[in-house]
């Protein structure tokens, strides 16, 4: 229940040096992220690094990731302006107790799909769905730093069109000084990785590809310090917005208001915020640790984020997950266990403590910047191509969401591509392929009768269903056989081959009972093959051998020898 006790086992100096370093590393990158993340969420920046704090510690406790860094992300951050901005406005007292709530709700469903071990409801989301709620998701992150970069403010509530379309009516009130921060930092954050890639292209070996990760990380920390020093020399002889006040120490323990109404108005939207940062936390999790040919306990993963959240909510934070930049820079500056979470932790608190006033002055354009390009790091095109050319649906689903998370919002959008992916899953199961198979020569292997040369038998006719047969296919299995049943040449056994049938429902049973019933008007005879012994013995309770006029062969060679005693023998089909 406690993983961090593992890590302590043996715990060498050595160790604790990579893990400081580490851990002061990823402070200094935590702290702008912290800030503007949670501006995008709509509550006070010191809610941001608040989210640092008690969740980092809880999360390094009680992870199962050695590397995973747990605080406020992108995502969740535009996922709470979505969930709560129709109950309060942003930046009010009251949004704030919201975003508490919200927090808490997610630690108790995580903790519930823990307890019921449920957490295979996160594949209800399929990744193609996933990858256009991420995209559409990100075009939102970047439409709303777009007003804080060009130094006016921005809409909220409103579309992705709707918000272009108020910014270019305003665009006779641009900040000139605002504007070349904004985009300034964005060119030289492009140019700054460009270069670092570039170098570790030329230096392959793994040293410097670690290198080069950190010191990508290390760009924003430049120009957080760089912008800080420079509003510092104007001494206010700008109207350029800063951060401002940040209140000096640690978070308070405070209690979310317990207002049933609000507390079932917002759980579909803590539902949603819960299934995506799980995912997300999940993923990034599990890839640092197959790096290091280790493995990641999803049960006690969900314990850990219920923690996290839990603390987040109690501490005036907003919810967390794991951070794909941070836990990257985490794991490339060498950090060995979760202490260097810890260790960034502490950054944290001497920041609240003793930096508040160096870091009020930092400009929010630079922040926005910071944001556009976290937030296009996590676009994802390679698979909009392999997706077409693999499964035309998942290629729909990922587009219906993307326009989904744009046009309609992000909570609707992915409700959208989810009942939709669905949909299509149930389409294909509907209508599962049947082919006609028979014996390569010289074998017992059974493959399509199209795709290779194969016997056949005149009397036999083999069929395989590439589906469970249930309640949802049973009436068009049943139409297709008795359509085959209709031809001329019909012969006299049909063999149902059940090799990639995992399930038989009781639609199933009664199906098969009919369409046996049908062919013996006929003169002909159903018989099954290639059961599952698992399968089997359910279907026993169901008196199987009585529902159908033929027999069941364990497999559909075996059938074939015992019918051709009573047929002609086999001829070849080229």
């Amino acid at each position: 229940m406690v993983p961090l006790t593992k890590h302590l086992a043996g715990y060498s100096r050595q160790t604790f040096a990579n893990d400081a370093t580490a851990g002061l590393v990823v402070g200094m990158v935590t702290i702008p992220q912290a800030i503007a993340y949670a501006l995008l969420a709509g509550v006070p920046p010191e809610a941001g690094l608040y989210a640092c704090l008690l969740p980092m510690i809880l999360y390094s406790v009680f992870g199962s990731s050695e590397h995973l860094v747990v605080g406020p992300v992108a995502i969740a951050a535009l996922l709470i302006v979505s969930t709560v901005s129709e109950y309060a406005p942003k930046f009010s007292s009251e949004y704030l107790s919201i975003t508490q709530i919200v927090c808490v709700e997610v630690g108790i469903i995580f903790m519930m799909l823990k307890i019921l071990r449920l957490g295979s409801l996160t594949n209800l989301i399929s990744h193609p769905v996933l990858t256009g709620f991420v995209n559409g998701a990100v075009l939102l992150i970047i439409i709303s730093q777009l007003p804080i970069i060009a130094g006016v403010e921005g809409s909220s509530g409103l579309s992705a069109i709707d918000s272009l379309l108020v910014l270019a009516y305003k665009i006779n009130d641009f900040e000139l000084l605002s504007m070349v921060l904004g985009v300034g930092a964005i060119v030289f954050l492009i140019c700054f990785r460009r270069i670092i890639k570039r170098r570790k292209v030329m230096n392959s070996d793994i040293a410097s590809h670690q290198e080069s990760q950190l010191l990508i990380g290390m760009g924003p920390i430049i120009l957080v310090f760089a912008s800080i020093l420079f509003v510092y020399s104007l001494d206010g002889a700008t109207n350029l917005r800063t951060v401002g006040h940040i209140p000096t120490g640690l978070p308070s323990f405070l209690i979310p208001d317990v207002d049933p109404q609000i507390w079932l108005s917002i759980l579909p939207g803590s539902f949603i915020i819960a299934l995506v940062t799980y995912i997300e936390s999940y993923s990034i999790a599990t890839t640092l640790a197959t790096k290091e040919q280790k493995t990641i306990n999803s049960q006690q993963e969900l314990f850990a984020l219920s923690a996290a959240n839990i603390g987040a909510g109690l501490t005036g934070a907003y919810p967390v997950a794991g951070s794909f930049s941070r836990s990257s820079v985490n794991y490339f500056s060498g950090a060995k266990t979760p202490v260097s979470s810890l260790i960034c932790a502490l950054v944290i608190i001497g920041s609240l403590l003793f930096f508040t006033g160096f870091f009020s002055l930092l400009p929010l354009p630079i922040l926005g910047a910071i944001v556009v390009l976290s937030a296009f790091g996590l676009f994802d095109f390679s698979v909009i191509q392999q997706n077409w050319r693999i499964h035309k649906p998942d290629k729909f689903s990922e587009l219906i969401t993307f326009f989904g998370v744009i046009l309609v919002g992000v909570e609707i959008g992915l409700i959208i591509g989810v009942f939709l992916s669905i949909a299509f899953f149930l389409q294909q199961a509907s209508r599962p392929q049947i082919t006609q198979v028979g014996r390569i020569s010289g074998t017992g292997v059974f493959r399509s009768n199209e795709r290779y040369e194969v016997e056949t038998s005149p009397d036999l006719l083999f069929v395989r269903v590439d589906e469970n047969i249930f309640f949802g296919n049973a009436n068009n299995i049943e139409a297709k056989l008795l359509a085959l049943s209709s031809r001329s040449d019909f012969p006299t056994h049909l063999i149902i081959v059940c090799s990639a049938v995992n399930r038989i429902d009781s639609t199933g049973l009664q199906m098969l009972s009919r369409l046996s019933s049908r062919l013996n008007e006929s003169d002909s005879f159903l018989h099954l093959s290639d059961l599952k012994g698992t399968l089997l013995d359910k279907l026993d309770h169901g008196d199987l051998h009585t529902r159908i006029s033929g027999d069941i062969f364990d497999s559909a060679n075996e059938c074939m020898i015992q019918l051709e005693k009573i047929s002609d023998q086999p001829n070849v089909r080229d």
